[in-house]
Order: structure tokens, then sequence, then C-alpha cells
């Protein structure tokens, strides 16, 4: 009788889940559930689990927007944003207005500027204060933004548009197919319920001028003044609802495969199979965390979710981690919050995000520092939670906020090795950035490479470090290295290599010192790629030609007359080059196989270094498991 009564409390919480009531287990019902001796059973008939939520609740209030205009005669009509063909679009949607709307007044970017991503809750930027700044003062009655063609460039574009709702001026994005909902989220995130969004019919910098002028006329501009001028729905501003229960409350009761099924329903999975949140199995790892279980991590952009030590755990224990792993992972998702680190992860180019380890703490605990590391089953499981927790604890999605054309392989963990460093005589990455060597440290990046390594077959340290300065400048930001002229780079190196190395260059700062020198790049190779495969959108058939523009770039990225690199087929001493490295920007890890002479340049985005906290009681708890205390590592 006692377990009937049981399971008919349960279910009673499980129906109320299911008319879209927040699922709320008093402590009787939870109480009742663990002392059944026998269990329960899932629909299915088989052994059932109740899981929990993986997900923080919304930090951010939803603003109440202005009604649309009814007209835009005689209105005040800011149309701003400088990505993809803007000089084409932009003046064409001037003319329209013009034409159809003869007493409205037209303010184009040079006037008034742009928003530029929109700030974080409680964050200032310049740029947005100077642009809603000028919206007041123009009296605007309505912004066009545009144009949406990239990961980044969208939420950039779309900054403008929330600024302008956040004033109560009615807003529309312009952007291409695939980039609309990912305007439409990244307002939602920054509080805005409705984004109306006019969508080009294709990739803008694929088009002709005559082509993106027609598309303009023909299908951007009957969905722009729609958008300015249709009151608002009942229906687009239905909300979801904000959770207000116990963040330990059960979501779910199912068999494992049911709750598999509904956790990827929910997006709440990267697609593979999770280990159930069962509470009692996230409460196994709370024991190891040093924050309380409702104690805030960190408000986590981009849906700027209240990440709290509890739905760390729960998603640790979906990715197949250890509970002892805890406090790794609570410094990895501090991490996941920094500018350096995140400002690119929603890029069509996709920079793929990892993590490496320096520090005692991955010595105790047996996280793989060698041959095949990232393979390895803690290595992987830490990988995998960074994959959850991008979703789950941020609210990056593909296909959503995510946007990379090909798609991301999973995040990956490395470790510095340290004896490695100390038999070599360079100082770990940790302590070179300003952590005490005893500190345990996790470390973010990303990455648009992985692979392609380099072997130096010679033992002559000047010759490796030419090899490294080729590999360098080949390794630039996207292919041809036709973005932005600095980027930051990983460069993985096993022992043998930094032993060479350390012969001549007694640190990584006197390395990089002469690589900066030494990794230059022709800049008709430079030119050349910017031009034709700029990132950004088209340069060829503009004003300039590629010999005007070639005189632009050795002009602004600091050409200089310089010794030919001896890997370039040339008879001439000298030529025109740009340099590759700045200082500050490049991360020297010795890891791997320590029986093979490897390089692996990585050119990627910022870091983010967070030092792991653990709870007072860590040595006792390592003792219960059997790991050796800390002190010896």
């Amino acid at each position: 009788m006692k377990k009937t009564l049981t399971l008919l409390a349960y279910l009673s919480c499980l129906s109320a889940f299911a008319q879209n009531t927040r699922m709320i287990c008093d402590e009787t019902c939870r109480t009742e559930y663990q002392k059944s001796e026998n269990g329960v059973t899932a629909a299915s008939g088989g052994p059932g689990y109740a899981v929990v939520s993986p997900v923080g609740f919304s930090d951010v209030e939803m603003i109440r927007q202005a009604p649309r205009l009814e007209t835009l005669e005689g209105k005040t009509i800011a149309v701003v944003g400088v990505s993809f063909m803007t000089n084409v679009t932009h003046p064409e949607i001037k003319r329209l207005i013009k034409e159809n709307y003869p007493k409205a007044k037209v303010i184009l970017l040079d006037e008034i500027g742009f928003s530029g991503p929109f700030p974080a809750p409680g964050v200032t930027r310049r740029q947005n204060e100077e642009f809603k700044k000028k919206l007041v003062e123009m009296r605007v009655d309505a912004v066009i933004s545009g144009n949406g063609g990239c990961g980044l460039c969208t939420p950039k574009e779309t900054g403008s548009c929330i600024t302008a709702e956040y004033l109560g001026i009615p807003s529309v994005i312009i952007a291409g197919p695939g980039f609309s909902d990912q305007a439409r989220y990244t307002a939602h995130n920054n509080g805005v319920p409705v984004m109306r969004v006019a969508e080009y019919p294709g990739a803008f910098a694929a088009d002709s001028e005559e082509k993106l002028i027609r598309n303009t006329r023909e299908i951007l501009w009957p969905q722009i003044v729609k958008a300015l001028t249709t009151p608002i729905s009942a229906e687009e501003i239905a909300a979801q609802e904000q959770n207000t229960g116990d963040l330990r409350d059960d979501v779910f009761y199912g068999s494992y495969d049911e709750i598999n099924d509904y956790f990827k329903k929910q997006n709440w999975t990267d697609g593979l199979p999770i280990v159930p949140p069962t509470f009692e199995k996230v409460a196994e790892f709370m024991v190891y965390s040093p924050y309380k279980y409702n104690e805030t991590v960190a408000v986590l952009p981009i849906a700027h979710r209240n990440t709290t030590a509890w739905h760390v755990a729960v998603n640790a224990v979906m990715a197949g981690c250890k509970p002892e792993y805890m406090p790794i992972l609570l410094a990895l998702t501090k991490g996941l919050g920094d500018g350096e680190f995140r400002r690119t992860l929603a890029s069509t180019h996709a920079w793929m995000p990892y993590c490496w380890l320096n520090g005692p703490v991955a010595r105790q605990l047996g996280i793989d520092s060698g041959q095949g590391q990232i393979n390895e089953e803690a290595n992987m499981a830490i990988g995998r939670f960074m994959n959850l927790a991008l979703m789950n604890l941020c609210g990056y999605y593909v296909k959503q906020d995510r946007m990379g054309t090909f798609g991301y392989p999973m995040p990956w963990c490395l470790v510095e090795d340290e004896e490695a460093c100390a038999r070599v005589g360079w100082k770990p990455y940790h302590v070179r950035n300003g952590f005490n060597k005893n500190d345990s440290v996790i470390t973010l990046g990303s990455t648009l490479l992985w692979g392609n390594n380099m072997a130096p077959s010679t033992t002559d340290p000047v010759k490796v470090m030419e090899l490294l300065a080729w590999d360098i400048s080949e390794r630039c930001q996207f292919a041809l290295g036709s973005g932005r002229q600095y980027t930051f780079r990983t460069v993985l190196m096993t022992e043998p290599v930094a032993a060479i190395l350390a012969q001549k260059y007694k640190s990584p700062e006197a390395l990089e010192k002469v690589l900066i020198n030494e990794s230059r790049r022709p800049v008709k190779e430079r030119a050349f790629a910017n031009y034709y495969a700029n990132p950004g959108g088209r340069k060829d058939g503009m004003e300039h030609n590629l010999r005007q523009y070639s005189a632009h770039i050795a002009k602004a990225e600091g050409g200089q007359l310089t010794k030919t690199p001896q890997w370039y087929d040339s008879d001439a001493a000298e030529m025109n080059t740009i340099p590759t490295m700045k200082r500050g920007m490049t991360a020297f890890v010795i890891t791997g196989d320590n029986a093979r002479n490897k390089v692996q340049t990585m050119p990627g985005g910022g870091y983010a270094s967070v030092k792991i906290e653990l709870p007072d009681n860590w040595d006792e708890l390592m003792q219960k498991l059997g790991y050796q205390p800390l002190n010896r590592f």
C-alpha cells in the first residue's frame, strides 16, 4: 500500500507538469519517493528515473514594446548598419522611403552611427550610449538595421534594433536566410519579446549590385514597411513563462530512453545519449563544490541565465563526468562568460571551443597530458560538459546562435605537461600569466583549426624557430589569412621540440619576441586574400582596385621592406611584408606525446583563465576516493 500511495503522489506531480504547469514536488513527495524500497516503473515497463532540469532561469525581464507606426509618412527613419553590402542596400532603402513617403526624413549611418552588440545587463558600452543619445536627439521614429549575414554581424546589427526598442522606437532588422532566427533570439535574450525581421533571399555578398538592388526593392521593401506599420499581435508577444519553482524540482520521469527523447525535444542535449540527472546523482556532485547548491556561479550570456552550482552539477552528470571534477567544471563555467573567450562563438566560421588545465588538481585526478589525451575518458567528459554548458547554461544552440557553416567538432580538454616544463626549463602557461605555481587553473580558448601538425626534422633551435615562424604566418585568421591581421594562436608542442627551442630561447616570452620579428607575410599575399576572400563582404568591383588596396594594406598594417623569408622561392633579397603576430596573443603549451617531435599551431579567439577553487575538506574527500593528497602533486 505504501508503494502505491508513493506512485500516485508522484504521478500527480507529473500530471501537473503535463498541463504546462511547473512541476513542484514538495518535500513529502520527494521523501516518500526516495523511501520506496522497490521503486516504480516507467511507462515503458522498465526501471524509471526522476530527473531535474539543466537550464538556468533567465536574468532578463521582458520590456513592453511601443506600438508600431501607422505610416512612415512624415517620420524620421534611421537606416543603419555596416555589414554585408550595406553600401548598396541602404542607399536603395533611402530612395524607396523618399519615393513612397516624400515627407519622411532619412538618416544614414554616417550621421547617426550604430549601436553594435547590445551590452549585457549592468554593462555600459560607449558606442551603444552614443547611438542611444543620437536616437533621442534626432527624434528618430523608426530604425532599420542590417545586414545580418553571419553569426557575429547579426547580433551586432540587431543591437541597434534592441536599443531602439528599449527607447520605444519601432525597428526592423534585415537578415539573410538562417540568420532571421538568430536575430529574434538575440533580441529575446536581451529583453525584447518581438523582433521584426525583413529576410533577404540569399547571401548578400554573392549577389551582383544589380541583383542586390532588385531584391531590396522587390523583396525587402514590402517586408520593411509591414514590419514597421503592422501592430504586434498577442500571439507574437506571448513569451515563455519564467520558471519560479525550486531549481531542484523534478521535471520529468521515465525510462532511460524516454528521458533522452524528452531532453532532445527540449533542446537540452547535443544529440548524444546523456546520463539521467537524478536529484540523488546531482547531490553527489554538490559534495565536491565550494558553493551552496543555489549560489550563483555566473550569469552567462548570451541568454543571461543565472547559473547556480546546481545547474553546473546537472550538466556534469549528463556529460558523464565524475563528481570530483566539480571544482574544474565550476571554474570552466565562470570562464564561459568571459568576453575575450566567447566573442567569436556565434560566428559562421565556427571557432571551436576547448580548454586546458594547469596545476596540481589535474595531476591528482589523473587527467591526461600525454599521447592521445583528448580521447581519454576524463578529458572527453570535460569536453562534453563544455558542449552541454554552451547550450544549457549560456544559451548557444546550433542553427540558432552558433552559426558554424559546416558545424562544430566536440570541445576537448588538454593538460599542460608541467613535469616536461620543469625539465625544459620553461615556466608553465598559468605561471607566465600571473598565477602561482601550485594554483590549479583552467584556460578556455577557441580555434579555427585542429590538426595539420608540423614535425621539425632538425635539432637546430634557430631552424625550428624559423619553421614555427613560417607555420604561424600561414595560420592566420580564416583560410588564406583573409581576416584580421593579428590572430590569437595556441601553439602546442611536445617536450622534444620545446627542449630544442629552450637551448636558444630561455623562455616562451623570449621565443615570442623573436617570432614577432620573423613571422611576417608578403603584403601582396595579404592584400589578395583580404580583397577577394574578405569574410565581411565583397571588395572587388568597388572604387579601388587590387593594386590600390595593396597600398592601403601596406600602410594600415605596418608594411615594411624586410629580408625575404627563406621559405619563399624568390631571388629578391627583400620584400614588402606585414607582421602577423602581436605580443601577448600567443599561448605556448607543452603537452602531448613526449616521444614525438610535434608542433600544432591553432589560430582562434581570445582566452579566459580561471583559478579552480576547492572545498575546504578537499583532502578528506579525496582520501575517501582513494586519491593521493594534493600536496603530493
